[in-house]
């Protein structure tokens, strides 16, 4: 089925989170190591972003290396920082033609030298595109993220730039790595795994949730459409009821 002719132009997520997952297992199933298909899942990045761009999401965020990751085989690890060098090398050219302005969120000072300044070549190569903001969580951990959000608001606080009075919501969000993006409003979940994985807790509040059981190399454009699709079929209700929505929508 092709789900793009069934999205509505007027509902389109701006913010899509998506949780790459399933590259071990879909080696597995063509007999060669995990590491073998985290080289085959660059099409599926390329089709998601290209696909975001097609309908006018303007924001897709990746779960690409979590900080427990780094608990992984040192051999694995390896890999991924060193496809993570060459793959931004290559889609750069890519990234500049389609306007893709490139970000990256998470304990980044962690990653080998040399993939930090491929990702800051790459960020300020593209800073000026205004297309769709891809942004790649690496060394990515949400309760980390919200335990430094809450050391600078406290530092703050103690320098008396800020009282206890003044916190709200905004507060929180301004401490956030994703302070220059958009609410999340679409999460989808590759492989059949129905968990968070300590993925943007924050921010996902009152995203919806998608979950396939296509394993990430294999996720594709009308994989993404289909579950946009199911994200306009729902009722975002933020805590509303349904009456109070449909008044609104009066």
């Amino acid at each position: 089925m092709n789900y793009l002719s069934k999205i509505d132009p007027e509902k389109i997520p701006q913010h899509v989170a998506i949780i790459m997952d399933g590259n071990g297992r879909w080696a597995k199933q063509q007999g060669m190591n995990r590491i073998f298909g985290h080289r085959n899942a660059l099409t599926s990045v390329r089709e998601s972003v290209e696909a975001a761009s097609q309908i006018g999401t303007k924001a897709i965020t990746l779960y690409a290396f979590s900080t427990e990751n780094w608990n992984r085989p040192k051999l694995e690890v390896d890999a991924l920082m060193s496809l993570l060098i060459s793959s931004l090398k290559k889609e750069l050219p890519g990234f500049q033609k389609n306007n893709i302005q490139v970000k990256a969120i998470g304990n980044l000072s962690s990653l080998p030298q040399k993939a930090q300044n491929t990702l800051t070549d790459v960020i300020e190569a593209t800073k000026e595109n205004n297309k769709v903001v891809l942004t790649f969580a690496l060394s990515y951990g949400s309760r980390e993220e919200i335990i430094n959000a809450v050391k600078h608001i406290s530092k703050k606080i103690v320098n008396k730039q800020l009282s206890i009075e003044e916190i709200d919501e905004n507060t929180i969000n301004n401490h956030l790595y994703t302070v220059s993006l958009p609410e999340v409003d679409l999460v989808i979940r590759t492989s059949g795994e129905q968990r968070i994985s300590n993925f943007l807790l924050w921010q996902i509040a009152y995203a919806e949730f998608h979950f396939t059981n296509v394993l990430w190399p294999d996720f594709r454009k009308n994989d993404f459409y289909k579950a946009v699709s199911a994200y306009q079929n729902r009722e975002r209700r933020f805590g509303k009821t349904s009456e109070q929505i449909e008044n609104l929508n009066e």
